[in-house]
């Protein structure tokens, strides 16, 4: 039997916003957008500036309960508003990483390594029937070497090979 995910509510208000927040997205959006997507990270799927409750966060992750905030220059002087946001998402059971925009553009390396690691640390327990372990072998989602072992956790994620047609995976057909 299927495992179902708690829906989180949001306020129907929020998604031409969040559609234009995904339009316009800031460089270090873009950058970490581009190592989120199509469930690069560890087999996850993030989702982009998505509406919870009344507030929007950058990326968002249903399985983890997991939002990665970017604090940039539209953060200056709200870190008071900021802070009240992720205590009422918190409740929820939203569970947040915030990164500074300069950390991400400068070192994007130690960010992937810290959301790897909080994944690694805090992932769900599997089910015992194997559905929606991203990790499965049969999803084709597992993290590989050349040679098809497991990668270490402690390889850096840009040497990782991900099913998404990066060079030299054995997996990617032109």
């Amino acid at each position: 039997m299927a495992k179902h995910r708690k829906i989180l509510q949001y306020n129907p208000e929020l998604k031409a916003l969040a559609s234009q927040l995904r339009k316009n997205m800031t460089l270090s959006e873009v950058l970490l957008w581009n190592e989120l997507k199509q469930r690069k990270m560890l087999g996850y799927h993030f989702n982009r500036q998505t509406p919870i409750g009344n507030y929007i966060v950058d990326f968002y992750c249903k399985d983890l309960k997991l939002a990665i905030e970017i604090d940039g220059d539209t953060h200056i002087y709200r870190d008071v508003q900021d802070m009240e946001r992720q205590k009422d998402l918190e409740k929820l059971g939203v569970v947040f990483l915030r990164f500074d925009d300069l950390e991400v553009k400068k070192g994007m390396w130690n960010v992937l390594r810290v959301i790897e690691n909080w994944i690694l640390k805090n992932k769900p327990t599997p089910d015992p029937s194997g559905e929606g372990n991203p990790e499965d072998e049969s999803s084709g989602l597992s993290i590989k070497d050349n040679h098809g072992e497991p990668t270490p956790d402690s390889s850096p994620p840009s040497q990782r090979l991900w099913r998404t047609g990066r060079e030299g995976n054995p997996e990617y057909k032109t």
